[in-house]
């Protein structure tokens, strides 16, 4: 879809589907897209990190990336499907416990959820070992302003699921979550803005690492903070950042179709 602006010129808005098999498809590529621009920024880190898509028809199921595939190698097809008790029902490779305690129970708390996003990226991991909320230093960091929550408390890897209620609990109508002492969680409306948002905090956690690493930030002021929130983090302005990355990956990389 578009919007048309001042005559002929178009500004391009989320799509619109005949059908379900067409909004799966279209689920699927972006994220097979959001893994590959996940292995391209380095959020990749062994095994761990997981981008979780619901499928538009069975929507207690989702999209995952198999346990063990590197994010730079996953095309459409390797995509496993997983059902809300953890068991793989399309695929042929299982399926990382702890992508399903902890999207199983975001998908569920969130049915305005469609894509939730994960992994270990290094300033992510670092912000979070601080225990603290992102503070309104930057245009770019305004988008989480008053839209992100701290899990305050880490027991080791998720494989609980009642840990990952616990996550989905905190993150509350939110955007993103800051998970202490191990990485950030995003979420959205579609796969492009839960990607994009992870991507905008991961280099929002790097930006304040610098600022404080040098001084003391200069926060916007909170009228402003407010105002530039609802400029740059509205479920249009995610989906809309995130794809010139889809024309840069989908045109680098199209083996991701396959």
């Amino acid at each position: 879809m578009a919007q048309t602006l001042r005559g002929e010129l178009t500004l391009p808005m989320p799509p619109s589907f005949s059908s379900v098999d067409e909004e799966r498809l279209h689920r699927k590529q972006r994220l097979a897209a959001a893994f590959r621009m996940f292995s391209k920024a380095g959020f990749d880190e062994g095994v761990a990190g997981h981008i979780t898509a619901r499928d538009p028809e069975h929507t207690d199921h989702f999209w995952v990336n198999p346990f063990g595939m590197h994010f730079g190698q996953i095309r459409v097809s390797d995509l496993i499907l997983v059902n809300d008790r953890g068991e793989v029902v399309e695929g042929g490779r299982p399926v990382n416990a702890a992508a399903f305690a902890i999207h199983s129970q975001v998908h569920r708390a969130r049915p305005d959820v469609v894509a939730a996003a994960h992994a270990h990226s290094l300033y992510g991991k670092s912000w979070s070992s601080l225990g603290r909320l992102l503070d309104p230093i930057t245009q770019d960091a305004c988008a989480f302003y008053g839209d992100h929550a701290l899990f305050d408390d880490y027991t080791g890897v998720v494989l609980d699921l009642e840990e990952g209620r616990r996550i989905g609990t905190a993150l509350g109508s939110r955007k993103a979550v800051i998970l202490r002492n191990h990485g950030l969680l995003t979420v959205g409306r579609s796969v492009d803005e839960a990607a994009w948002w992870f991507l905008t905090m991961e280099r929002s956690c790097q930006a304040q690492l610098l600022a404080e690493a040098a001084g003391t930030p200069v926060l916007i002021d909170d009228a402003a903070a407010e105002l530039t929130a609802s400029q740059v983090g509205s479920q249009v302005a995610g989906w809309f950042s995130f794809q010139p990355i889809w024309d840069r990956i989908t045109r680098e990389q199209p083996d991701l179709f396959e």
